[in-house]
């Protein structure tokens, strides 16, 4: 019975430890509460709108009537999901915009992130999406970029 116990310990207290880990998307998604990993509350919460931050619309931009340097890709409505997810990117030869599952190898979280890309980090002029926004369309992303 005593070789037990040290497992039985370690079970508590990584069970204790993930219950901790339980976090709410409220609590992360910072400027826009209601965010969640669905390609409707992206379009409609980030690409569509303004957050608390200032951030604009990234649609103010990146859409037929937006600014002239927008790399050919418009996030209107009815538009955005059929521009991102599996087609390549008009500013970097060989990199996709969206890859379903593999969130390190689409260019959309590099141009967020500013990481190894042509051009500026997205929005331009800021300010950048919250470090919760960007978790929430990388966990979008990796649950495979459905258009839900």
């Amino acid at each position: 019975m005593r070789r037990f116990a040290p497992s039985i310990l370690t079970l508590v207290l990584v069970a204790l430890g993930c219950a901790g880990c339980d976090e709410q998307l409220r609590d992360v998604a910072g400027p826009t509460p209601n965010l969640e990993p669905t390609f409707a509350s992206i379009q409609r919460d980030v690409f569509s709108a303004r957050d608390s931050s200032g951030r604009p619309a990234c649609n103010s931009c990146h859409s037929a009537g937006g600014a002239r340097f927008t790399g050919n890709l418009s996030l209107a409505e009815g538009a955005a999901y059929q521009n991102l997810v599996g087609v390549a990117s008009t500013g970097k030869a060989g990199a996709i915009r969206v890859v379903a599952g593999n969130p390190d190898a689409s260019y959309l979280m590099k141009k967020i992130l500013g990481t190894d890309i042509v051009g500026e980090r997205m929005p331009r002029l800021g300010p950048y999406l919250s470090d919760g926004q960007i978790r929430i369309i990388r966990r979008w992303i990796e649950l495979g970029a459905r258009n839900d």
